[in-house]
């Protein structure tokens, strides 16, 4: 896909527009990632009669680099200003990991621009996580190979199956996060505070969904993690069976089913 621009106060965010008519669908990656995670997702939302289109997170893929802060609501506002940009009405949200932090900021603080939040294993608040995860976690973000132990990591993210082009998506990955302040920014938004997101869980009245991957290592629990979001946001959850952190790349006939469904009906 054709990577477009939008040009803000203090940086520029690269997205890609899979074409469709119908309601704006945007989909935030996790931190670490690339826009080109929902590459299976996407085509099927727009087949689907949505517009969806994939975004980079500030500082991270083909968005620019550096940006004055990386927190839940800077990133909450860049998602509101490519709402605005399309001028195409409310939008649904999916955000996966961190990124599905500022889609809950975003749909408590401006519900009028905000049709449907999807919450793809989220961290929104302080989570109970898996101890061992969360220690490998902190290793990776400080340490000089921090780029390779990154990509090693995220391979145990998929416990299940690999999608058949993960060797072409891990080396785009690679290089993008050797590329200067890249990774600080992975950083930044790895250590930044849930508690924009965590105190207006229960202020999100859009429709929403949790999606969670039954094996997701990330969490002691998904299933429990899971409930306790639907519970929060008054949203429905479901769990995609077998899968990890990134369900939509691991088993994307069953996610895709779920997301397209639950857009549907709304």
């Amino acid at each position: 896909m054709q990577t477009q621009f939008l040009e803000l106060t203090d940086g520029t965010l690269a997205y890609s527009d899979y074409g469709g008519s119908g309601q704006p669908v945007l989909m935030l990656p996790g931190m670490g990632a690339l826009r080109s995670e929902y590459r299976y997702l996407a085509p099927k939302l727009s087949e689907a009669g949505f517009r969806a289109l994939s975004v980079d997170l500030r500082g991270q893929g083909e968005s620019s680099v550096p940006w004055k802060v990386y927190d839940v609501p800077s990133v909450g506002q860049d998602i509101l200003a490519l709402v605005e940009h399309l001028d195409a009405g409310p939008a649904h949200l999916i955000g996966t990991s961190f990124a599905g932090a500022p889609l809950v900021w975003a749909a408590a603080e401006y519900p009028d621009r905000v049709r449907s939040v999807v919450l793809v294993n989220s961290f929104v608040r302080d989570a109970k996580t898996n101890p061992f995860m969360a220690a490998l976690f902190w290793l990776m973000l400080h340490n000089p190979w921090r780029v390779r132990t990154w990509a090693m990591y995220y391979g145990t993210l998929y416990p299940t199956q690999k999608p058949p082009d993960f060797g072409e998506y891990i080396n785009q990955l690679r290089v993008n996060l050797a590329e200067p302040g890249r990774f600080d920014a992975v950083t930044a938004l790895g250590t930044s505070s849930r508690v924009p997101s965590e105190t207006r869980l229960r202020q999100v009245k859009v429709p929403t969904l949790v999606l969670m991957g039954s094996k997701d290592p990330d969490f002691p629990d998904p299933a429990a993690e899971g409930e306790e979001l639907a519970e929060l946001t008054g949203g429905k959850l479901e769990l995609i069976d077998g899968a990890g952190h990134y369900p939509q790349t691991e088993m994307p006939d069953a996610t895709v089913k779920v997301i397209v469904d639950f857009l549907k009906q709304l």
